[in-house]
Order: C-alpha cells, then sequence, then structure tokens
C-alpha cells in the first residue's frame, strides 16, 4: 500500500491519521462525559490530566493531519454518488476538521481561564491563551460542552453514511479507508 493517496484510494498515511485520531477522539469524547459527573477527587484530577494532555496531542496530530490533506490529493467520489450527498460529504468532513481544531483550543481556552498549566505528558507546558477569569472559564465550559455534543452528533452521522455506503449502496466508499484495505 502506497504512503500517499490515489484517485481512488487512501494511503495508509491517511488511514493511519484517520483511524489514530477517531479512537483518540472518541476515547476523549467517553472519558469528558465520565469524568465530569465524579465527586471531586485526586481520580478525577487525574482524568482531567490525561484529558487535557492527550487533548494537546489530538490538536497537535490534527495539524499534522491537516498539512497532509493539503499536500496530497484526496480520492474523488463516484460518479454514482448523487451531487447533493457529495455536498454533505464534504461538509461533515469540515465540520469534523473544525471540531477536531475547536475542542482542544477550547479545552486549552478554558484551562487557562481557570489558572491551570496544560502540560504535554510532562515534556512542557503549554502557554497560557488568557488570563485566568472565572467569568470566562465558565462560559468555555459551556462552549466545550456543546462542542462536544455537536462533535458527537457529527461522527454518527459520519459513521451511519459511512455504513451506508457498505451495506446499502454497497459501494467502495468505507473499504477505500479502512486500514487492511487495498484497492478493489
Amino acid at each position: 500500500m502506497a504512503i500517499k493517496n490515489t484517485s481512488e484510494e487512501f494511503g495508509w498515511l491517511a488511514k493511519l491519521f484517520h483511524w489514530l485520531m477517531a479512537i483518540l477522539i472518541i476515547g476523549m469524547l467517553c472519558l469528558g462525559l465520565y469524568m465530569t459527573d465524579l465527586p471531586l477527587s485526586f481520580e478525577k484530577l487525574k482524568l482531567y490530566g490525561w484529558h487535557k494532555e492527550f487533548g494537546t496531542l489530538v490538536l497537535f496530530l490534527v495539524c499534522l493531519r491537516l498539512l497532509w490533506h493539503v499536500t496530497n490529493k484526496i480520492p474523488v467520489l463516484p460518479d454514482s454518488i448523487p451531487t447533493i450527498q457529495k455536498w454533505a460529504a464534504h461538509g461533515a468532513h469540515y465540520a469534523l476538521y473544525f471540531f477536531m481544531f475547536a475542542m482542544p483550543i477550547t479545552g486549552w481556552m478554558m484551562s487557562s481561564a481557570a489558572g491551570l498549566p496544560v502540560s504535554f505528558f510532562g515534556l512542557f507546558l503549554l502557554p497560557n491563551l488568557v488570563a485566568p477569569d472565572e467569568q470566562l472559564r465558565s462560559i468555555l465550559v459551556q462552549v466545550h460542552s456543546y462542542l462536544a455534543y455537536a462533535l458527537i452528533a457529527t461522527i454518527c452521522a459520519h459513521t451511519l453514511a459511512a455504513l451506508k455506503h457498505h451495506f446499502i449502496d454497497k459501494d467502495n466508499i468505507l473499504r477505500r479507508m479502512l486500514p487492511w484495505s487495498t484497492k478493489r
């Protein structure tokens, strides 16, 4: 399998970015939903630390992924797909990229507004994006939460569309992104 994309299939690096980020982001969403309802404890603080560190990793990876995306050709959607579905697919991908940036940035801003540093796995601290401000922190908590639910809805739509293409339309859309798949 080639490292770079072709006009028909994604290369192995694009597939690696896709699946690695899918696992990280879904894990982050699950962790975020779980930890917010915990009572204040050492475990909750530890989970928040992990959430911030992995959120920073997601931000770094999405920067690399976007760079790879804009420097590679994108496999074309088959002519059999209606134009409205092509627009929906492109819109969903733009939305996913928006969320992949917006979620970690609002989380980072939220930590900054709380006066809490963001560490990248103990290797270094990220600079604060905003000055400590309780009112801003409160607003950012809500924004981060709304973005999370919108991201969950977008991931569900993206997944359902891929499954529809595979099981109902029986086309190659899902197979060309599967890690073990080769061109058929």
